[in-house]
C-alpha cells in the first residue's frame, strides 16, 4: 500500500476502528474476576487499547468515550444508538435484536447464498435483508481499503457549510448606516405617526339657516 493510500484510509477511517474490530471481548477481567460483572465487553475510543469490564470503566475510563459490545449468536454486535454517534455506519445492514437495533462488528461465515437472493454484501457475498452494501463494520472497512468509495468519518462539512451560509445570510441582512438610519426613522414614524393635515375650511363650516337675498326696490 502506497503512502497516498494510507493517508486516504486515515482520512476515511478513525484510528480506533481497526483495533476495535481486532479486539477479543467477553473474557473475564483479571482484576475483577470475582465480581458479578467481570466480563470484558467495553472499549475505550480515547485509550484505544483493549477491552475491559464494567468496574474498570468506573475506575479508569470514567470521563472517556466508551462503547459497550454485546453478543448475538456468539458474534459481537454494537447498538446503533451508540456507534452512530462516533461513526458513519451508512451502507451497513442493521438488525433488531431484543428490541434494540444493532449491527455486527465483523464478517460472519455462512453457507453459499442460494438463488433468488437480491441483496448481497459486496465483500463476503453474505445475503442481506435490505439493500445495504455491507453486512458488518469489518466488511465496510475492507471495502474502503479496496475502493475508497465509502467513509466511516462523520461528515462535518454540512455543518461548516450551514454555518457559512448562515454567516453570509447574516452579512446580507445587516444594513448599512444609512439604511439603519432610514429604518430607525421608519420605525419612529410607525410608533409616532404624523399629525394628519387639517380638513379644508369648507368642511369645517357649520351649516346654518339659509338667508334669502333681499328683493330689489
Amino acid at each position: 500500500m502506497s503512502w497516498r493510500s494510507k493517508v486516504q484510509d486515515t482520512m476515511l477511517v478513525p484510528p480506533w476502528l481497526e483495533p476495535l474490530l481486532n479486539t477479543a471481548f467477553f473474557s473475564v477481567c483479571r482484576t475483577h474476576s470475582d465480581a458479578a460483572r467481570s466480563e470484558c465487553n467495553m472499549y475505550c475510543l480515547d485509550c484505544n487499547d483493549t477491552s475491559f469490564c464494567f468496574y474498570c470503566r468506573s475506575s479508569r475510563h470514567k470521563d472517556h468515550q466508551v462503547i459497550q459490545i454485546r453478543r448475538s449468536s456468539y458474534h459481537d454486535v454494537v447498538r446503533v444508538s451508540e456507534i452512530q454517534k462516533v461513526l458513519d455506519i451508512s451502507g451497513v445492514q442493521t438488525y433488531v435484536i431484543n428490541s434494540a437495533r444493532v449491527l455486527f462488528l465483523n464478517e460472519r461465515p455462512q453457507p453459499k447464498s442460494g438463488k433468488g437472493v437480491s441483496h448481497l454484501c459486496e465483500i463476503c457475498a453474505r445475503s442481506l435483508l435490505d439493500p445495504f452494501r455491507f453486512c458488518s463494520l469489518g466488511c465496510k472497512l475492507v471495502g474502503i481499503k479496496r475502493n475508497g468509495n465509502a467513509s466511516f468519518v462523520l461528515e462535518a462539512k454540512n455543518e461548516v457549510e450551514l454555518e457559512r451560509s448562515e454567516g453570509i445570510s447574516r452579512r446580507r441582512v445587516i444594513p448599512s448606516r444609512r439604511e439603519e438610519e432610514e429604518l430607525r426613522e421608519g420605525l419612529q414614524q410607525d410608533i409616532y405617526p404624523p399629525t394628519p393635515p387639517p380638513p379644508p375650511s369648507s368642511a369645517r363650516r357649520r351649516k346654518g339657516i339659509p338667508h334669502r337675498a333681499p328683493f330689489g326696490s
